[in-house]
């Protein structure tokens, strides 16, 4: 599997357990938009982008019903072949997030560049590698993308522990400051797409009388719920969602920057977006 090179606005920081890249939140290397993922020294900032893929893979994790140790060989993979990006296009015929090569039987690149079909191609390749959940992160990735450097991925390890930690659950531990945006809230294209990504999650929408409408996506576990919202918050900027509610908390877009806030009047069991 061919390694992408591309040039990001990174800040690299060497750890004495090896190189631990992190993108720290600050809106200065970022630009306007961006998001965190995680608090203290292990915050990880993500460009929009990043941070769209890195919660999609977690609900297709959630919809495959893959432990987290998958979910941190996934990330692992992802930003050592593209740094968590997606382009249409790599070394041959690579394409995508983890630069899979139609040629080797992975899918037509048409599809492979969609991080749900991809995630659910790696995550299925993964799951037939005998013992993976006991291997270090970097051979079970190394098992799934036959790299030219299947070692290349043991840098990214810590960060992909501290993005499953966030991305799977973790209460409050995804924010995102988008750009301004105005105009109606797109909840169809929304729920279809958190649907496409978790699976059959039931969500709808909903409006009470005087209120605008929301999409309500009703989570069995706690979890379940913040990875929703991450996947929300996420995408704000994409679907133009101004509020998500989730759990007594609440992230407003105008004031994304400063994350979440208490909100006592969230609805029950269901997370919230409009």
């Amino acid at each position: 599997m061919g390694r992408l090179t591309l040039v990001l606005l990174l800040a690299v920081v060497v750890l004495a357990a090896g190189v631990y890249i992190t993108f720290r939140h600050v809106p200065t290397i970022l630009g306007e938009t961006g998001c965190t993922a995680g608090a203290g020294h292990t915050a990880v900032a993500l460009d929009p982008q990043q941070a769209q893929i890195a919660a999609t893979i977690a609900g297709v994790a959630h919809h495959r019903g893959m432990p987290s140790r998958a979910l941190t060989v996934a990330y692992a993979t992802a930003m050592q072949e593209t740094h968590m990006h997606d382009p249409g296009y790599g070394d041959l015929d690579s394409v995508g997030v983890f630069q899979q090569r139609p040629s080797e039987g992975w899918g037509p690149a048409s599809k492979l560049i969609d991080p749900v079909y991809a995630s659910t191609r790696f995550f299925r390749a993964l799951a037939q590698v005998p013992g993976y959940r006991q291997m270090p992160v970097y051979k079970a990735a190394q098992a799934v993308q036959h790299s030219a450097d299947g070692y290349a991925y043991e840098q990214y390890q810590g960060t992909a522990a501290h993005l499953t930690t966030a991305f799977a659950g973790a209460p409050r531990a995804v924010w995102c400051w988008p750009a301004g945006h105005t105009g109606k809230a797109q909840l169809t294209p929304a729920r279809r797409a958190i649907v496409k990504a978790f699976g059959p999650l039931p969500a709808s929408r909903s409006a009470s009388s005087g209120d605008a409408p929301s999409l309500l996506v009703r989570a069995p576990q706690t979890s379940l719920g913040w990875a929703v919202a991450a996947w929300l918050v996420t995408h704000a900027g994409k679907y133009r969602l101004h509020d998500v509610r989730y759990a007594g908390f609440r992230w407003p877009a105008p004031t994304g920057h400063t994350g979440w806030v208490k909100d006592a009047g969230g609805p029950a069991g269901s997370v919230s977006a409009s």
